[in-house]
């Protein structure tokens, strides 16, 4: 056995590990501080906030009392509210008896509906305003293109010397207007897919005429986690010459190799840094969402275009950021719901849902893409662990509402050994389906 030879696959491995624990540490971080924060407006005491379970590394007594401390198994969080038994929240009825008044209603379970309430669903809701914080700073950071549409920095590219300066000011290509980006998609289709077009550009003031490529060329602009093109080692800024010998011009070309491919393998002529090598990886088939709350099945290999050039960007504003970001969270809970369903209906396989080793490879390779790609990363898993913690299952804490529901109903809360059998029944369900994402982290394709 070559040892020497597995030292590159433990350091992947610790990369994919501390990508995973960074991610979770701060999703589970922000959810268990909503539990917490919450409950401490609503007069609620809490006397642990553990991130991770297990033996203790780390601890300090704040001056509330409460026991801030990190665990040796970071899979996880949770706060223990005075009253409560252990870290799941039962109730520790010998100490509950002999409380007096005053210091019942600082625990969790003699608190009102009303405060228990706000306190469960604190978790969920601060997951989902972590994810609409990233993705508006992240909007915030990135920008919107300026208009007209200016060249900020040109990306390498392979042939001719690059004709377009930074400083451009894009007004036309083939002879017509350039739209604002919002718009620009549209404009494309109305423009020859050759490989190089007539631009007019303003520069120094002086309206010029220059040829430069295809806006969109088949161009890698970014690689998704756990694709084909990961898999055969595509990277950032690659340039995709040929696909089974076929010149590519744009990338719309590609998108039509990867498609009458039909599943098999594609052989790619690839440009990076000035040198050009063979690539070759099988398109991978995917459920996609149609736009319309529905699936389509497609043939991808896991990359997205982009310009040629990095187009000058004027700064967000935090209302217009804030709106961006509460519209990228409610699209994943959407999306999400939808997969769920059409999952439970056979509509698209079961394969597509993840199970921890699926999402520690995610982070890993998502960290390895960069700092934003990271970001994006955590603010996409936050908002699905809100959605999966409000489901109405016992032992989440969609659940725990709904027994508040029912109690502000009936005006009781479910009997205990309902409450026992119910836990039980949530806990086995949990299980399974963890069970069964495992399963498909090891066994779908």
């Amino acid at each position: 056995m070559d040892l020497f030879g597995l030292i590159p696959h433990f350091g992947n491995l610790a990369y994919t590990l501390g990508a995973f624990v960074v991610a979770l540490s701060i999703i589970v971080t922000v959810h268990e501080f909503g539990h917490y924060i919450v409950a401490r407006w609503c007069g609620i005491h809490a006397e642990v906030f553990s991130l991770g379970f297990g033996p203790q590394l780390f601890s300090r007594r704040d001056r509330r009392g409460t026991l801030w401390q990190i665990a040796a198994l970071p899979l996880g969080g949770y706060v223990k509210f005075l009253g409560d038994s252990d870290a799941a929240s039962g109730p520790d009825a010998a100490a509950l008896g002999q409380m007096d008044p005053a210091t019942l209603r600082k625990t969790m379970h003699a608190a009102p509906l009303w405060a228990r309430s706000a306190t469960v669903a604190a978790g969920p809701l601060f997951n989902f305003a972590l994810s609409i914080l990233v993705f508006a700073g992240v909007a915030m950071v990135q920008g919107q293109a300026v208009v007209p549409l200016t060249v900020h920095e040109l990306r390498p590219m392979p042939g001719s010397e690059q004709t377009l300066k930074s400083g451009d000011e894009i007004l036309a290509i083939d002879g017509k207007s350039v739209p604002s980006f919002d718009r620009f998609d549209e404009f494309l289709s109305e423009l020859p897919q050759t490989a190089r077009l007539d631009y007019r550009v303003r520069r120094d003031g002086r309206e010029i005429d220059v040829q430069a490529p295809y806006p969109y060329p088949p161009l890698v602009a970014g690689v998704t986690p756990q694709s084909p093109a990961i898999a055969a080692g595509l990277e950032r800024n690659d340039v995709i010459l040929a696909a089974n010998g076929h010149e590519l011009a744009t990338f719309e070309d590609l998108r039509t190799a990867v498609h009458d491919a039909n599943g098999a393998p594609l052989d790619l002529a690839v440009w990076r840094h000035g040198e050009t090598f063979e690539r070759s990886l099988t398109p991978r088939e995917m459920d996609i969402p149609d736009g319309n709350g529905g699936f389509e099945k497609r043939y991808l290999i896991g990359v997205t275009g982009g310009l040629f050039f990095i187009p000058a960007t004027s700064t967000l504003g935090p209302a217009d950021a804030l709106g961006f970001g509460a519209g990228q969270t409610v699209l994943i809970i959407r999306e999400s719901l939808s997969g769920l369903y059409h999952m439970v209906t056979g509509a698209i396989s079961s394969c597509n849902l993840s199970g921890p080793i699926g999402i520690a490879e995610t982070s890993g390779e998502a960290a390895s893409q960069g700092a934003v790609s990271f970001l994006w990363f955590i603010a996409v898993l936050s908002a699905a662990v809100g959605l999966l913690n409000l489901f109405p299952v016992p032992v989440l804490d969609g659940g725990h509402l709904v027994f508040h529901a029912w109690e502000a109903m009936t005006g009781a809360p479910p009997s205990d050994g309902a409450l026992r059998a119910l836990m039980t029944g949530g806990l086995a369900m949990i299980a399974a389906l963890m069970v069964f994402a495992l399963s498909n982290d090891l066994f779908c394709p």
